[in-house]
């Protein structure tokens, strides 16, 4: 076996790395037997039960006068399948035979190769399993030219595995077709799209193209909100938020890791040699005919540079408020103040909650020939018909206060406004309900009546507030149960109690079990939860009254609020999440 010239140093955080390729490689069939090469093929069919043996000697038979394979005899007499032929070649070397039904190929390994040499060897480096290996799935496990040849060209020692060719053709098509389709975009100061860049590199820089095009590429197909580029001492971890939990994606070698962050930083046009400082940048990407804009920062970390990237896909499809998941009392009291002519209606929680999400729908409910709708975004995430949208562009002095001031000079029944960040803007956004318009925007903050304890901390009177706000919506997202495998589950009261929950019975329920279309998670999408809070005169009068948050929610509460955490138990009821979701999500809220 060839030996590397350049063997990476161990990774500090190789224990951790092993439990992570443990976990990738569930989908791995162990042989029975190990390393028996004397066995003939049609022998281990018939061992493993795939036919009967007096079926396998007739195609012994057979392949011996007509000169093809027994395998292929098999196969073409639909005695056995292309996946039982893999499974028998894999138990007669001894190796593992790889799933990928359920087994995911990491892209950081798969391209090491090129899609020309995977297809010439039938073969795809599909993960690694230390700093010195790679797991190479193979059609045809004794081609020992294959295994030679890759390992001098990724300068990693080759542990074979077997799986089909067309498994492994489908695969190979997946590096290929990210290497020609996904068109890459810069955006100048304006933030108008430029010209589609030219993606021939030179030969030597190919490797790190692709891997950083499979990488976004499997990011947007997976449904990936984050693109995490954490650098440690050795290779680069590559993390991808999905559902708002974080994945681990892929590795980048050692040695490809400086190339792999100055080609997001030429894709996003920053500086390439400036690595002592943060960088912000954005990029759009054009894959399948699929725009996204994705947002990036460069961080200086004393392990080295990471890269984190936030997708955003363009899209023209707003979700109805009952498939946000928000129903009931909630949604009659949120439909009443967004249908009024004038007020403040504030949408809060934490960064990817959702919030936008939901200040779209709401836009998309009350837009009509009759009124004239206006945002100020950063970014325009979804464009509704029919609305007149403003990009923020920080560089041209457009931010959401400039923004908003020119908006209420261009004659706007509503005025939807990404982001209340400062006191300016959120002076101007009162101003603006006080005056005959309806303002929606978004605030960061834990709960619903929190919201309002934040506008007076940021230095608005209370009164202000008190006469401007009609309404505050908080609200969660929560991993949505798969229901192709969600299972049954009896939570105890005695559970539900601990967890603050005023219950004296056990609830019926659902949980997570795993299956390939979720990709064993046992999630798939997510679901809304909300808290709803309109300004009732008490309500106003604890405001001006100076009252803490706690107060205003024991009121609202009283008035009929549904909590957070109480809205998520109603869909774990209803089989939509699970209580740990809840849970997770909600600690943080009041």
């Amino acid at each position: 076996m060839p030996t590397r010239s350049d063997t990476p140093v161990p990774s500090p955080t190789s224990p951790q790395r092993r439990e992570q390729v443990k976990a990738r490689l569930a989908g791995l069939v162990e042989p029975r037997f190990r390393d028996r090469p004397d066995r003939r093929i049609g022998e281990v069919i018939a061992e493993l039960g795939f036919a009967k043996r007096e079926v396998v000697e007739a195609a012994v038979e057979l392949a011996r006068r007509s000169g093809e394979l027994t395998g292929e005899v098999l196969i073409n007499s639909g005695v056995i399948t292309a996946e039982q032929l893999s499974r028998a070649l894999a138990e007669r070397h001894g190796l593992e035979y790889i799933d990928f039904s359920v087994f995911t190929p990491d892209m950081g390994a798969a391209n090491l190769i090129d899609a020309n040499a995977a297809k010439r060897y039938a073969a795809v480096p599909v993960a690694f399993l230390d700093d010195h290996t790679l797991l190479v799935a193979m059609a045809d496990p004794a081609n020992i030219l294959a295994v030679d040849d890759i390992a001098m060209m990724t300068r990693y020692d080759v542990h074979r595995a077997v799986a089909t060719e067309e498994d492994l053709t489908a695969v190979i098509a997946h590096i290929d077709r990210v290497d020609h389709q996904i068109a890459v975009e810069t955006e100048v100061e304006d933030h108008a799209p430029a010209d589609v860049t030219d993606l021939e590199t030179p030969a030597e820089d190919a490797p790190v193209v692709r891997l950083v095009h499979s990488v976004i590429a499997a990011a947007i197909e997976r449904g990936a909100s984050d693109i995490h580029f954490d650098a440690t001492r050795g290779d680069m971890n590559v993390r991808y938020r999905i559902d708002g939990v974080m994945w681990d994606a892929t590795t980048v070698p050692r040695r490809l890791v400086a190339g792999v962050v100055s080609r997001i930083k030429i894709m996003s046009d920053l500086d390439i040699a400036e690595r002592r400082k943060p960088q912000d940048g954005r990029v759009s990407i054009s894959l399948d005919g699929r725009v996204v804009d994705i947002r990036l920062v460069t961080l200086p970390t004393v392990e080295g540079e990471s890269v984190v990237m936030r997708i955003l896909e363009k899209t023209e499809r707003v979700l109805s408020f009952e498939e946000l998941g928000m129903t009931g009392d909630s949604l009659a009291r949120f439909e009443k103040a967004i249908s009024r002519a004038h007020g403040a209606v504030l949408v809060t929680g934490p960064t990817g909650s959702g919030k936008s999400t939901t200040l779209y729908s709401a836009l998309d409910t009350i837009r009509s020939p009759e009124k004239t709708i206006i945002t100020i975004e950063d970014p325009v995430e979804v464009r509704v018909e029919g609305v007149k949208q403003v990009q923020v562009n920080q560089k041209a002095g457009l931010d959401f206060a400039a923004g908003l001031r020119s908006m209420m000079r261009a004659d706007p029944d509503v005025i939807m406004v990404g982001e209340i960040r400062d006191r300016e803007t959120a002076a101007t956004a009162i101003e603006s309900s006080l005056t005959g318009h309806l303002i929606l925007s978004t605030l960061h903050t834990n709960d619903a009546p929190s919201a309002l304890t934040r506008l007076v901390e940021m230095g608005i009177e209370p009164f202000l507030v008190a006469s401007s706000i009609s309404c505050v919506v908080a609200q969660r997202l929560a991993r949505a149960l798969c229901d192709a495998c969600k299972e049954p589950v009896t939570i105890p009261a005695e559970m539900l109690r601990e967890n603050g929950f005023e219950v004296t019975e056990d609830v019926k329920a659902y949980g997570p079990a795993g299956c390939v279309r979720c990709g064993s998670t046992g999630f798939r999408g997510r679901i809304g939860m909300f808290e709803v809070m309109p300004l009732s005169q008490a309500i106003r009068e604890l405001v001006l009254a100076g009252a803490a948050a706690e107060t205003i929610a024991e009121a609202a509460g009283h008035e009929g609020m549904r909590r957070l955490h109480l809205d998520g138990l109603d869909k774990v009821k209803a089989g939509q999440t699970s209580l740990a979701e809840v849970l997770r999500v909600t600690t943080t809220a009041g």
